[in-house]
């Protein structure tokens, strides 16, 4: 035990003390925090160019009544004719001539407007006055039908699913559900491969530089190998750990320094329609008792399980895998192929699982001992019944514990074998040669 402490401790302090750790670790955040002041300016930038467009309404479909006027567009309605004014368009002070299509049929609902401009509009000027259009052409159809338009607006109706329980749960607690099922498979995705992978390389390189052979002669093999995936665990937990709380307080100042408004953003790229002030603040307060609702003393200690259980796993795969390579990498890739296809494909089940966490994909995909890791814990805010869960737990302990003992196996023998081109053939016959 002494020497699995001694070797945990050497595997963990070695790499928190190196440069490049301390650099990635701080830096890294610093990154996020770039691209975030990056992405703000780039979603919250406007055309500066002023443009100004002279509309002709032949039908009289505006009723005398321009679109209003934005920061860079500017309106103005033109009794000339629209062949007239493109004529003169190069004299005049107009950028864009706009012609409003007739409404001949009131049930149409696609329309062309035709234009000409001085130069080539661009998307984001094509929907903006595209947008315009088409709220006075829905206002022409109001009219003609004489429709109120409160009325209109009353019919729209906003339907939110309540279960009929004492906790009242709502459809937030599926939105709620959906994303904390997300970012913890996310989580156990990337701890899987960047951490499985950092555990391959160390044995690779100990075995390559043959240091190796000096550890070997005093301490047993299956304890070098389980102090190695023990100490890169707890880098990899120690750089999570800071990377939660620096990148949250970096996204935070970042949006109370330069004053990026997430509405603002959406709006201007054109992804979505602006949200409501009042209406957003509602959502807000329904997420978070959403959030308040779910069983957190329930979810972290299973998450953490299958955090291990899943980290163990694929590490010890990993050092096997490791343990059999040389100095050429292509090798490597050959080898890491049959490990990491299981890993893509539970990320894509899990992408599936949290919009439809009770179907027969994802019961037996989160009891799969090489799924379960990442798409168990995007069900368990969907409280999964106990059973799956006991199960599932058992299933992984004891599918871990066996590839443990079997990368143990490949370890002792593949970190002292040189100059031999490994095959899985090869690795198979390593597993049942005596001590």
């Amino acid at each position: 035990m002494n020497k699995l402490l001694l070797i945990i401790k050497r595997e963990y302090l070695t790499r928190v003390k190196k440069r490049s750790f301390i650099l990635a670790t701080l830096l890294t955040p610093f990154a996020f925090v770039l691209f975030f002041i990056i992405v703000g300016f780039i979603f919250s930038y406007q055309d500066d160019e002023k443009l100004n467009v002279a509309i002709v309404d032949q039908h009289n479909i505006l009723n005398g009544k321009k679109p209003a006027d934005e920061e860079n567009l500017f309106f103005t309605l033109e009794k000339k004719t629209f062949d007239d004014l493109v004529e003169n368009l190069d004299d005049s002070k107009y950028d864009i001539i706009l012609k409003v299509p007739n409404v001949k049929n009131l049930k149409t609902k696609n329309f062309s407007v035709y234009y000409h401009s001085k130069k080539q509009l661009g998307l984001d000027l094509h929907t903006r006055i595209g947008n315009k259009i088409e709220e006075k052409i829905r206002d022409y159809k109001m009219r003609e039908l004489k429709l109120d338009k409160e009325q209109l607006s009353s019919l729209k109706s906003a339907v939110s699913m309540i279960k009929d329980d004492d906790e009242g749960e709502s459809t937030f607690a599926s939105i709620i559900g959906a994303g904390i099922g997300g970012v913890m498979g996310f989580i156990m995705y990337i701890t899987v491969f960047i951490y499985g992978m950092m555990v391959m390389r160390s044995v690779m390189e100990e075995k390559t530089s043959r240091i190796v052979e000096v550890m070997i002669s005093s301490v047993k093999p299956f304890q070098l190998m389980m102090g190695k995936i023990i100490g890169v665990g707890g880098v990899g937990l120690t750089q999570v750990l800071i990377w939660s709380i620096l990148i949250p307080i970096g996204y935070f100042l970042v949006g109370l320094i330069f004053d990026f408004n997430p509405e603002q953003i959406s709006a201007a790229s054109g992804a979505a329609p602006a949200i409501d002030v009042e209406e957003a603040q509602d959502m807000g307060r329904q997420l978070f008792a959403e959030l308040g609702k779910q069983n957190w003393w329930g979810i972290l200690p299973l998450f953490l399980f299958y955090f291990l259980g899943g980290y163990f796993l694929y590490s010890s795969l990993f050092a096997a895998v490791g343990s059999a390579m040389g100095d050429d990498l292509g090798e490597g890739q050959a080898l890491t192929l049959p490990i990491t296809i299981p890993v893509i494909l539970a990320l894509y089940i899990m992408m599936v699982v949290v919009t439809t966490p009770q179907s027969n994909l994802a019961i037996w995909s989160s009891i799969f001992p090489l799924f379960s890791p990442i798409v168990m814990p995007a069900r368990l805010a969907f409280m999964p019944p106990t059973w799956q869960i006991i199960v599932s737990m058992l299933v992984l302990a004891a599918t871990s514990i066996f590839f443990v003992w079997l990368s143990a196996r490949i370890y002792r023998v593949g970190i002292l074998m040189y100059g031999k081109k490994v095959s899985f053939k090869e690795i198979g016959k390593w597993i049942f040669y005596k001590d």
